[in-house]
């Protein structure tokens, strides 16, 4: 019998509904099944008429996990399941979704899966570290970026970028993201950096409001291992954040470590939808809900 986890972020999911819902059709089709929560709502619980099990003790058995949320939800969900190779299908409540697979009123199709019959799609991630007086003090896997910025004091940051063959260019902004194709989509894209097919290979560096007219975007081969080093970071806050989660503080001196991972987040793909046709509907999407 397949297990299932489900993964609903209880502030998208109102009262687990959706949730619910699938729970009941995954079952149908003879699934067993865990709901766990991505992160903690106070007030979501048993009481929701579901029993909410240990998500840690859960992937572990695990051939499948459902995250009901946004892509939000997915990037707080990837470190986890690609360290136990677990599938992702990703269930749209949240607003442009790049990385789900299907919308929240669409879950009928979850049916589908009784024939454990879908292809996987496999995107790189990053390992991201920071190297202080000769020590690794931080160190994390990300799927969408890696971003070295300043803080909420307006004044900006200079970044010197390294890769192993020589030093690459010279940052003065507010700061420098480091992304994924799949997270090409993301800050990158708003920041002005290309838009690349998600299971491409490459590191995409593209500078945050740069004020330099040699700073732009560059796409290099995965075999690189890029190195950011802050050159004030004594006078003036920098922080790194991977995949928008809480910011590490940096220190002058401090060498930011980022290259290609050995581990992959698998999302599971159940239609045969082009990339190029994901971005076109997405991006429609995204201009309605600006127009309103």
């Amino acid at each position: 019998m397949k297990k299932i986890i489900l993964c609903p972020n209880p502030y998208r999911d109102n009262e687990l509904e959706v949730a619910k819902n699938a729970r009941r059709i995954l079952e149908e089709c003879g699934f067993q099944t865990a709901v766990c929560l991505p992160f903690h709502r106070e007030g979501y619980g048993n009481e929701l008429g579901m029993p909410i099990q240990s998500l840690q003790q859960e992937i572990k058995s695990a051939d499948m996990l459902l995250s009901f949320g946004g892509d939000g939800t997915i990037l707080h969900l990837a470190k986890m399941v690609a360290l136990h190779s677990v599938p992702v299908l990703g269930i749209n409540l949240g607003s442009l979704g790049f990385m789900t697979e299907m919308e929240g009123n669409e879950i009928d199709k979850l049916r589908e899966l009784s024939k454990w019959n879908f292809t996987v799609e496999s995107r790189m991630m990053l390992d991201v570290s920071v190297i202080r007086d000769g020590r690794q003090v931080y160190s994390n896997i990300a799927l969408n970026d890696a971003v070295i910025s300043k803080g909420a004091v307006a004044r900006v940051v200079r970044l010197d970028i390294f890769t192993e063959e020589g030093k690459l260019t010279k940052i003065c902004g507010d700061g420098t993201i480091v992304s994924t194709p799949t997270g090409s989509t993301g800050y990158s894209m708003a920041a002005g950096g290309p838009i690349v097919a998600p299971t491409a290979r490459n590191l995409l560096l593209t500078p945050i409001c740069a004020h330099s007219s040699r700073s732009s975007s560059y796409v290099l081969s995965p075999d690189h291992v890029i190195t950011v080093e802050t050159a004030d970071a004594n006078r003036k806050f920098v922080y790194l954040s991977v995949d928008g989660g809480r910011a590490f503080s940096l220190k002058n001196g401090d060498q930011v470590r980022i290259s290609k991972s050995r581990f992959e987040t698998k999302l599971v793909r159940t239609t045969k939808r082009s990339f190029c046709e994901i971005l076109d509907r997405k991006m429609r999407m995204g201009d309605v809900r600006h127009e309103k």
